[in-house]
């Protein structure tokens, strides 16, 4: 018997939750593949994936059947014990990429907490305490706990919570120079997203990242890469650093892992995780059977050469047309990205606005994102249907007729 509902609106929002975001007007209540209704019943296309999390769009039937069959099995039982779903996964995670291990967790925060915590204990336990610092890039955003959000290089971020965890400093992206200058006996890691997501979909240059793997050599420190929204099949490779061929120490994942399903995870190499020694790190949910199954079923569709392959191509659809849009509106200076993390970078009339182009684009019934005030992103589903991508685009391009004539 299923009990009553109280309904409830936008407004509700604004009455009984933190007012930390700011959500749309409407409420999206139901999707699928890569559609989207809300409770008025209107249709959207969804181009923004969740910010880069619905890998294969909403309601896709291996996940839903893989979190169906695993809620009729086992929910939790804690990291006292191990369980089949986390074992597997590990594997497949072992299996695919440079890593030995896997630790699990619930978010790319807390992946990339543990990852910063790691680099520090294997150089405290290796070469002393002295060598602890760590060096991030300007704009790089890395999650919301504190020591998190302190390796982040957005100040707007980690300001006004007291006392910032000490050993930081950041130095531009892209600037070999500037982290040569930075870079030294002290520095326990490098931390570099291979694509800077939300400061602006910006991909690091091929000789960016292997200078940054050579100094991380030179200096006994560890290169951190941060996949948190590059990882999962988003760049068109499993993961970004195989699209670069630049290896790292320690990778964090997490946003397509789970498809939908809070999920993250942390890799690195036996010789590393060794100093993550039984009660050095921990967290309650972090591998739990349901979100372990889920992102087991995410890999299996995603790591494939023919998922892989329909990534790169719908990468060519989508930026072939959106130069078009961005040319004929004169709306767009740039498109660029790999995979399908792309960014329109705004025209100098249109710069600050990307705001303006997101309330735009919902008008017309599709849903983007943008990645700071000035470039419009796209993080749809891997497996986005042309068909949509073609009806999105069309959807898109009205909304940029109506803004830019007004």
């Amino acid at each position: 018997m299923s009990v009553e509902q109280a309904p409830v609106q936008r407004a509700d929002f604004d009455q009984v939750m933190v007012p930390n975001y700011a959500p749309a007007a409407f409420i999206p209540v139901r999707g699928l593949g890569s559609r989207v209704w809300d409770q008025s019943g209107r249709e959207l296309i969804d181009f923004a994936g969740g910010i880069a999390v619905n890998a294969l769009g909403h309601c896709h039937p291996v996940l839903v059947k893989a979190l169906t069959e695993q809620a009729n099995q086992l929910w939790h039982v804690s990291n006292v014990f191990t369980n089949e779903p986390a074992l597997r996964l590990a594997h497949k995670l072992v299996e695919a990429t440079f890593a030995d291990r896997a630790f699990f967790c619930n978010s790319g925060a807390e992946a990339n907490e543990a990852a910063f915590k790691l680099a520090r204990r294997v150089a405290h336990d290796r070469f002393g305490p002295e060598k602890h610092e760590i060096i991030a890039t300007v704009n790089s955003f890395h999650g919301r706990t504190l020591f998190t959000v302190s390796v982040g290089g957005q100040p707007k971020y980690s300001d006004g919570f007291g006392p910032k965890i000490t050993g930081i400093s950041h130095v531009a992206y892209n600037d070999l120079d500037a982290l040569k200058a930075q870079i030294s006996d002290k520095t326990c890691a490098v931390v570099i997203e291979p694509i800077q997501g939300e400061s602006g979909v910006v991909p690091a240059d091929q000789a960016y990242l292997e200078g940054a793997r050579a100094l991380c050599d030179q200096h006994n420190a560890l290169l951190v890469f941060d996949e948190v929204q590059t990882g999962v099949g988003r760049s068109g490779s499993l993961y970004a650093y195989q699209h670069f061929g630049v290896t790292p120490d320690i990778l964090t994942s997490a946003k397509s892992l789970g498809g939908g399903f809070p999920i993250g995870a942390m890799l690195t190499t036996s010789e590393l995780a060794s100093h993550f020694a039984p009660g050095t790190h921990g967290t309650t949910y972090g591998g739990n059977p349901l979100g372990c199954a889920v992102a087991c079923a995410v890999l299996d569709v995603v790591n494939t050469p023919e998922t892989l392959a329909g990534i790169r191509e719908r990468h060519a659809r989508f930026k072939a047309r959106l130069e078009l849009i961005g040319e004929q509106y004169g709306l767009f200076s740039k498109v660029r990205g790999v995979g399908l993390l792309i960014g329109c970078v705004l025209s100098e009339a249109w710069a600050g606005k990307a705001k303006a182009v997101l309330d735009a684009a919902e008008r017309d019934g599709v849903m983007v994102l943008q990645a700071g005030p000035d470039v419009v992103r796209f993080a749809p589903s891997l497996v986005i249907e042309h068909a949509d991508i073609d009806e999105g685009l069309d959807r898109f391009e009205r909304a940029v007729a109506r803004l830019t004539q007004v």
